[in-house]
């Protein structure tokens, strides 16, 4: 990478000068943020006084993480249609949030997915996998997140493997600090001006590549084609998911995992009780909607450019994965590597991609200590063994500022495990990484979400079924795919265990967990609680009795 360190060398100091003050204002926010009363609706919820164009923005920053900035740029860069596929994929699957679950999960819950779940279910066994389930997907999208950090700050400053593993430390270390002082509210305001920037600069990117070439998206995608050296393949359906029979069907899965993931991640979920009603949920993801489909088109055009003026080659010589693209499209249009513009444009792209990926970081990491706090603990270590069934998310037993302090102390852990796995993953392009933790969701949380909210049938031991039998087949899967090993790209390229032959588990663990929550409710012998659904499904579709 030395020839973007020669390009960039005298210009380092302004990206490091960026990266100082986004890190700064973000610090002051959270010491605001922490100057209130630490109640866990405050800490988990921000108070609920958010209102729907901001939690909207706080939504968009969310979901528009590094996956999207970098890694579906750079995967278009280098594989064209099928890389575009991406960002079709994970905007398509906002429709099922707006349609089956925003206005429903927040009338229900309380914090938590398991909220939503336990409100007609005996709520100790659901809680506790519903708990697992969601720290297990949240490291997992915080690995994507911060192996994007060490790509984007190891090639600004010049691509050691000392920078990149300091960078990832140095990530962990950030998000734990805005989640242990600050909560919810320092993170919601970190993700609403994440989306401003994110937003405007590649607003900006995306008008310069379309000035490029005069408005003419033809003469764009024909130069693409030359530079990605593939011919008109580039522009055709195969190119990495075309090869054979496996790799069609691994397109499948990925599909089914973006589409039907999103509605399964906590740190989504947990945004929906930020604001006061139902009513502004659903209005707050049609916020959400147009900010991530008007960013959505732009990764395509982004992606693109790269090709077209960058070149495919460059890109993989960048970073194997593609994770670069963007960075190194706009150091080309500022004048290209040794120019002043391209040199200062490559590091205003970088930080605003460096401050994404922290605010990404901070809201899931918010969402898994959340579950650590107020499912695992609450009900492990808290609650009287007899106590009954209560209502979702209703704390019994145990004291808020317990739960408050055993979710600061869980984010330091959780960031020391996402730290190690990160730098792991080094080598592997951060929207399939993205890929895997929405596979995961979309086996283990989705399946028992819907189940809940929509069949009368379903009982608890159809919830723990599900959850598990969607999450043990997935991460088994993973680590039986060349995924860990034996590939070159692999985690483990030295060996090869690798018995299933899909890289995302999807097509073969989403259809499990939903079996598994089916066969669990017939073969259970205990009778569902139809009094208690009733309760939840009025309660889900009017509000009543929502906190």
């Amino acid at each position: 990478m030395a020839f973007l360190a020669d390009g960039t060398g005298d210009h380092q100091g302004l990206a490091i000068v960026l990266f100082t003050v986004f890190v700064s204002v973000t610090l002051a926010i959270t010491a605001w943020a922490g100057r209130r009363r630490t109640s866990s609706e405050e800490f988990f919820a921000g108070g609920r006084l958010f209102t729907p164009a901001e939690n909207g923005f706080a939504i968009a920053g969310d979901y528009m993480s590094a996956a999207s900035f970098l890694g579906i740029s750079g995967l278009i860069a280098l594989f064209g249609y099928d890389g575009l596929l991406y960002s079709v994929g994970f905007f398509v699957a906002w429709l099922i949030v707006l349609m089956l679950v925003a206005e429903l999960v927040r009338n229900v819950g309380r914090y938590t997915l398991a909220d939503v779940l336990s409100a007609r279910m005996r709520h100790r066994p659901v809680r506790i996998a519903a708990g697992t389930a969601s720290v297990t997907v949240s490291i997992l999208y915080l690995v994507a997140q911060m192996v994007g950090a060490g790509s984007l700050v190891g090639l600004l400053l010049g691509g050691t493997g000392a920078a990149r593993t300091w960078t990832v430390i140095g990530v962990g270390a950030l998000m734990v600090v805005y989640v242990s002082f600050g909560g919810m509210r320092a993170t919601t305001w970190i993700q609403i001006v994440k989306t401003v920037l994110l937003m405007g600069g590649t607003v900006a990117l995306t008008v310069m590549v379309l000035v490029k070439f005069h408005g003419n998206v033809d003469w764009l995608l024909r130069s693409a084609v030359t530079g990605s050296g593939q011919g008109d393949a580039f522009l055709a359906p195969g190119l990495k998911y075309g090869a054979s029979g496996t790799s069609r069907l691994d397109f499948i899965s990925l599909g089914l995992a973006l589409v039907l993931g999103t509605a399964g991640l906590p740190h989504i979920l947990s945004r929906f009780y930020t604001v006061p009603t139902a009513r502004s949920a659903r209005r707050s993801v049609v916020w959400a909607i147009g900010l991530i489909g008007a960013f959505y088109l732009m990764t395509i055009v982004l992606g693109f450019g790269a090709a077209a003026m960058v070149g495919s080659d460059t890109v993989r010589t960048s970073n194997e994965a593609g994770n670069t693209a963007v960075p190194l499209l706009a150091e080309a249009l500022g004048g290209g590597s040794g120019t002043t513009g391209g040199a200062v444009l490559f590091a205003v792209v970088g930080s605003v991609a460096f401050a994404t990926i922290l605010a990404v970081v901070a809201g899931i990491t918010l969402a898994s200590s959340a579950s650590v706090a107020h499912d695992l603990y609450a009900t492990v270590r808290r609650r009287p063994r007899h106590a009954a069934r209560r209502d979702a998310g209703n704390p019994g037993g145990h004291m808020e500022e317990d739960e408050v302090r055993v979710a600061r102390f869980a984010a330091v852990g959780i960031g020391a495990v996402a730290i190690a796995l990160s730098l792991l993953a080094q080598d592997q392009n951060i929207a399939f990484l993205v890929g895997l933790a929405f596979a995961v969701a979309a086996s283990a949380n989705l399946p028992s979400l819907l189940y809940s909210l929509f069949w009368r049938r379903f009982t608890t031991k159809g919830a723990v079924w599900s959850i598990y039998g969607g999450l043990v087949p997935a991460l088994t899967l993973v680590v039986l795919s060349p995924v860990t090993s034996g590939q070159a790209d692999s985690l483990f390229p030295g060996v090869d265990f690798h018995v299933f032959p899909l890289e995302n588990p999807g097509l073969v663990s989403i259809p499990l967990g939903f079996f598994a929550g089916w066969l669990g409710t017939v073969l259970t012998r205990e009778p569902a609680d139809e009094a208690a659904f009733a309760e939840t499904e009025v309660r889900s579709l009017t509000g009543a009795g929502a906190v």
